[in-house]
C-alpha cells in the first residue's frame, strides 16, 4: 500500500502544480503530510519529519544555492559568463554545446556534489546557449545528466564510497568499472538529449536582449578571469575530497590532524569555498558600486530569485524525509531481497529506494547495507562480482529523479521548466542513465564474472 499511496502522490503533485498551477511548495508540503497520514504515520512523527526534512535539506545545499546564485550574478552582470561562453563555443561549435556541458558535469561532480556542480556551472550553462541561439532544456539536461552519472558511479563521491565500504568491495575496481561504464550511461542521455530534449525550446534568459549582451561584452573580464570563482571553489572541493577518501583524514579524527589540514578541510568545505568563489566574483567588474550589493542591485535581485529555489528544495526535501520515516525503503528492501535475480536485485533495489525516497546517496548507503549480509548467499564472492554490485547499486541510485528530490527542483527551477517538463526531461533521462549504465554492467558481468 505505501507504494500505491507513494503513485498517487506523485500523480498529485503534477497535478497541483501543472494543471491547478498551484505552487510546488504548497503542492509538495500538502502531499507530503497527507501521504504521512494515508500511510498511517504518528501525527507527532509526521510533524518531525516536516521540520527535519526542511532543516536538513537547506542545512546541506541552502547556503550553497545562495552563494551560488551570487556568483552567477556577477558573471553575469559583468559580462563574464559571455566572455567564457564565447571561448567555449570557438572550440566547441554550437552543435556541440550540450555535449560539451555533460562531459563538463560529468568531471565536476565527481569530487562535487551534483547541487553544488549545477549552481555553480549554471550561469556558464544560460550564456552558452544564449549566444549559440539554442534551448536550454537540451544543456541544463546534459549538464544535470552529467553531474548525476558520476556522483552515482565514480568514486570519491560520497555514495559509492559508503557502499564499496559496506561490501567490502575494492575501490580502484569500483573505479575502472565506474569511469567507463559512467560516461557510456551518459552518452546515452546525451542522445536522448538531442533527439528528444532539444527539439522544446527554453529561452536561456529572456530577460536579456542580444544588443545588451554586446553591451556587456565590452566592459567584461578576460574568459580566463571569468573562470577563477567557478574553479577555485571547485579545486577547493577536491582537495578536500583527496585528502579525506585518499589520504584518510575522516573528520571524527579532526583535533589530531595537522594545522594545514584542518585548514584544508575547512577551505574546502563546499560553502566555505563557495563563500571564496562569492568573493572571487568581486573582481570581475571593472568598478565596484554600492548599488551591486543593494536590495535593488546584482545581489538583492540575485537573492530574490533564489528564495523560490530555496522553498521549493526545502518541501522537496520534506516529502523525501516523509517518505524515508514512513518505512517505505524497508518495506521495499524485504520484499526485493528475497529474490535472486543476479546482478539486477542490487540495481532494482536500489532504483526502488531512489525512485521511493529522492536521495541518491541514501539509496546507495541502504542498498549495500541490506545486501552486505547476504553477499555470500547471492553468489557475489570475488573482489570483481563486490565491484560490480557496488556499480549496479549506483546504476540504481539513479533512476528515478522526480519530486521528492531536491536535484529535481534544482535542475527545473535554474531551468525555467515546468513540472510537467521535468518528469518528461529530466526523470526520463535519469531513467536512461541509469537503465543504460545496468545493461553495459549485466554485459561485462556475463562475460568478466
Amino acid at each position: 500500500m505505501v507504494v500505491l499511496y507513494l503513485l498517487i502522490s506523485v500523480l498529485l503533485i503534477i497535478l497541483l502544480t501543472a494543471k491547478l498551477k498551484v505552487h510546488p511548495f504548497v503542492a509538495l508540503l500538502l502531499v507530503a503530510i497527507c501521504y504521512g497520514i494515508a500511510v498511517g504515520m504518528p501525527l507527532n512523527q509526521i510533524i518531525d519529519s516536516v521540520n527535519i526534512g526542511f532543516g536538513n535539506t537547506l542545512g546541506g545545499i541552502g547556503m550553497i544555492i545562495i552563494l551560488g546564485v551570487i556568483i552567477g550574478a556577477f558573471l553575469e552582470n559583468s559580462g563574464g559568463a559571455y566572455a567564457l561562453a564565447e571561448k567555449v563555443l570557438k572550440f566547441t561549435g554550437k552543435k556541440k554545446i550540450p555535449f560539451a556541458m555533460g562531459l563538463i558535469g560529468w568531471f565536476v561532480s565527481i569530487p562535487v556534489f551534483a547541487d553544488s556542480g549545477f549552481m555553480l556551472l549554471a550561469p556558464l550553462n544560460k550564456s552558452l546557449s544564449k549566444k549559440a541561439g539554442i534551448s536550454l532544456s537540451g544543456t541544463a539536461i546534459a549538464l544535470a545528466l552529467g553531474l548525476t552519472a558520476a556522483h552515482t558511479l565514480v568514486p570519491p563521491t560520497p555514495g559509492p564510497i559508503a557502499a564499496a565500504h559496506y561490501l567490502n568491495a575494492d575501490l580502484g575496481l569500483v573505479m575502472l568499472l565506474g569511469i567507463p561504464i559512467s560516461f557510456f550511461a551518459l552518452m546515452m542521455g546525451l542522445i536522448f538529449v538531442k533527439k528528444v530534449v532539444s527539439k522544446t525550446y527554453i529561452d536561456p534568459d529572456p530577460k536579456i536582449t542580444d544588443a545588451e549582451i554586446t553591451e556587456r561584452l565590452k566592459n567584461a573580464p578576460s574568459a580566463f578571469k571569468s573562470t577563477i570563482p567557478i574553479i577555485v571553489p571547485i579545486i577547493l572541493i577536491v582537495i578536500k575530497s583527496l585528502v579525506t577518501s585518499v589520504f584518510g583524514y575522516k573528520t571524527d579524527d579532526y583535533e589530531s590532524f595537522p594545522t594545514f589540514i584542518k585548514i584544508i578541510l575547512f577551505l574546502g568545505e563546499p560553502f566555505i569555498a563557495l563563500l571564496i568563489g562569492c568573493f572571487l566574483s568581486l573582481t570581475l567588474p571593472k568598478k565596484l558600486n554600492r548599488d551591486m550589493f543593494s536590495t535593488s542591485g546584482w545581489i538583492g535581485k540575485a537573492l530574490l530569485g533564489a528564495s523560490s529555489i530555496l522553498l521549493i528544495t526545502g518541501a522537496g526535501g520534506i516529502f523525501g524525509q516523509v517518505l524515508r520515516d514512513s518505512g517505505i525503503a524497508t518495506t521495499l528492501g524485504e520484499t526485493l531481497s528475497n529474490i535472486n535475480i543476479s546482478i539486477w536485485l542490487p540495481f532494482l533495489l536500489a532504483a526502488s529506494i531512489k525512485t521511493a525516497q529522492g536521495s541518491s546517496t541514501v539509496a546507495l548507503v541502504t542498498t549495500a547495507s541490506i545486501l552486505a549480509p547476504m553477499m555470500s548467499s547471492l553468489g557475489f564472492e570475488t573482489e570483481l562480482q563486490k565491484a560490480m554490485v557496488v556499480i549496479a547499486i549506483g546504476a540504481g541510485s539513479s533512476v528515478v529523479s522526480h519530486a521528492n528530490d531536491s536535484f529535481f527542483w534544482v535542475v527545473t527551477r535554474l531551468s525555467g521548466m515546468d513540472v510537467k517538463m521535468g518528469y518528461r526531461f529530466h526523470s526520463i533521462g535519469t531513467f536512461i542513465l541509469g537503465t543504460s549504465a545496468a545493461l553495459l554492467l549485466f554485459i561485462l558481468y556475463l562475460i568478466l564474472a
